[in-house]
């Protein structure tokens, strides 16, 4: 019962209510018992009955489940607070999601093309995947970039790489994802420079970069500086992005990179929602006004095999992060308090046998997204498990999303699942067990001190462990791998190839550019942003001067590493 109706209640009505209450759960008792001896002697299915994390699932929810629930004041409704059934009011009736495809490979021409290909099939927004060489900061032509240049994504080493990769496409109506961390900042200030060089100013740009260093140290491993001057960059990109690039998300704070490295939905959940807490906290102290920058704060997550406990996740992970933001941190704006989301079928779930199989997989994993209430959202291609997609594996993607968002009737209708005893329990009890991995967090002293421990990596590693064991043992069955085979193990797809001479062409485009690029003023942006790492003024200005005047991304890297150093994981075994 919500605060309203006991206020307009009278205690007469109040009591009646209760007791009405009280029998009819009394007698759903009663039929539950008649309900267990029913179940009890009937032959069960050999399978375990858990989610992909290992929660146990009872047969059966009813309102026994959630008796104790007050159903109205957690709920709330959809674009109010606690934002449980969805950060907008009309969520897919105005507008449906986003539908993204994460892209890029080889030059940042051949990349280019392939965007073209996407927004002429009907894709509303870009996510760019960036090669290895690039999300450690290194140069196309760095030495340890060499083998890995255009492999796993684009390269982007300058500028110059940045202008060829959204040539002649308007960045003012195209949002644009970005997925990098550790450099984010150079990224960031190299996509502001090529905006420019299109006569844009940087507050007309929508769209996101990831810039999530708290899960790389946990997770994923993509890093460059120590976590407090790791930070010190972020909150930078908080302050200058509020006052100069509004519309643009400065951070995606990522479980996706959590989930695929092994944790459980519920880990994913709480590590990203303390990491988004602690990126808070970090602006509060620089002294930012929550309530300017905190709006512009978005998410990211994974959408696993579990139909119903990802649904539960999301909708979870709305209600604890309005509440924190409300109760915790003082923010009196209700944008502060409203987590958006990308999201992002299960890489880790995808198969090299019966890739086929795949399509299905991420059509289902697609369709939770979507009645979680994503803003945004990236379907896998069939054949990611063996290399970087096709375009007809891209193209089958896409139509996924379109298929969902068109023929199935799941937008049509705002939160479709709420009210369900399953689903309601289920967001429950993943709320609860955040809160309380929070309160794990803060007894070993903070997110920092539990990355510089190895706490985080730890513990996704046992959660890693546990889950593939299961597979290992077949109490978890993979339609293909462990059971359902057909005899055949072989990988029958054809997947990308990649041209031997990418790495060559892009190291002759970098001689080229390093050739015209005025020497003096690289030298002078350089020493400028070194010295200025020794103070504490942002440093966002000094790395957008280095960008305009084609320094390339290692030579901003190294120009901060002289004063921040590098990171060193902790080794734990």
């Amino acid at each position: 019962m919500s605060t309203l109706e006991r206020d307009v209640l009278s205690r007469a009505e109040l009591d009646a209510l209760v007791r009405e209450q009280e029998e009819q759960l009394a007698d759903l008792r009663s039929r539950l018992a008649e309900w267990q001896r029913a179940f009890d002697s009937s032959e069960k299915r050999d399978a375990a009955f858990a989610t992909v994390s290992g929660r146990e699932i009872e047969p059966l929810y009813t309102p026994l489940d959630r008796a104790e629930a007050d159903d109205v004041d957690a709920l709330g409704l959809p674009g109010f607070y606690p934002f449980t059934r969805g950060p907008y009011a009309s969520m897919y009736r105005t507008r449906l999601w986003t539908m993204r495809q994460f892209a890029g490979f080889a030059t940042a021409e051949e990349t280019n093309a392939r965007y073209k290909y996407l927004l002429e099939q009907g894709q509303t927004g870009l996510s760019v995947a960036f090669d290895f060489p690039t999300l450690m900061g290194y140069d196309a032509d760095h030495a340890r970039a060499l083998g890995e240049v255009g492999v796993c994504g684009v390269a982007v080493s300058s500028l110059d790489d940045m202008e060829a990769l959204f040539q002649d496409i308007p960045l003012d109506r195209v949002s644009v994802s970005m997925t990098i961390n550790g450099p984010a900042i150079i990224l960031f200030a190299f996509y502001v420079a090529a905006a420019e060089k299109q006569g844009l100013s940087a507050d007309v740009l929508r769209g996101t970069v990831q810039n999530d260093i708290l899960k790389e140290y946990q997770a994923q491993h993509a890093w460059v500086y120590p976590p407090e001057p790791a930070l010190r960059l972020i909150v930078d990109m908080f302050e200058w992005c509020t006052e100069h690039a509004p519309k643009y998300n400065p951070i995606s704070i990522s479980g996706y990179h959590i989930r695929e490295a092994g944790a459980t939905a519920a880990e994913e959940l709480a590590f990203t929602l303390r990491n988004g807490f602690e990126y808070v906290e970090r602006g509060i102290e620089r002294g930012l006004d929550v309530d300017l920058f905190a709006p512009r704060l978005s998410f990211f997550f994974d959408v696993h095999s579990d139909f119903f406990e990802e649904i539960a996740k999301l909708r979870a992970a709305r209600r604890i992060w309005a509440r924190g933001m409300r109760e915790k941190y003082g923010a009196k704006n209700p944008e502060s308090w409203r987590l958006r989301t990308h999201a992002q079928t299960a890489g880790v779930s995808l198969t090299a046998h019966q890739a086929e199989n795949n399509i299905v997989r991420v059509a289902y994993q697609a369709m939770a997204a979507a009645l979680g209430g994503t803003q945004s959202l990236h379907t896998n291609s069939m054949d990611e498990t063996l290399a970087l997609p096709t375009e007809k594996a891209v193209r089958i993607a896409l139509r996924t999303q379109q298929i969902l968002a068109h023929e199935s009737g799941v937008p049509n209708t705002i939160d479709p699942l709420a009210g369900s005893y399953y689903v309601e329990s289920l967001t429950d009890d993943l709320e609860r067990d955040a809160e309380a991995i929070f309160a794990e967090i803060d007894s070993i002293g903070g997110v920092v001190h539990g990355i510089e421990q190895g706490w985080f990596q730890q513990r996704i590693a046992t959660s890693a462990m546990r889950q593939q064991r299961a597979i290992e043992s077949g109490e978890r069955v993979v339609v293909g791998v462990n059971r359902f085979t057909d005899g055949s193990g072989a990988i029958e797809i054809e997947t990308l190839t990649m041209d031997p001479e990418v790495e060559r062409r892009q190291v002759e485009y970098m001689a080229k550019m390093r050739a015209a690029r005025d020497d003096q003023a690289v030298a002078r942006t350089l020493a400028a942003l070194t010295e200025a790492c020794h103070g504490d003024g942002n440093l966002f200005p000094k790395i957008l001067d280095c960008a305009r005047a084609y320094c390339t991304l290692y030579e901003i890297r190294h120009g901060m590493e002289q004063v921040f150093g590098s990171y060193k994981e902790p080794v734990s075994f």
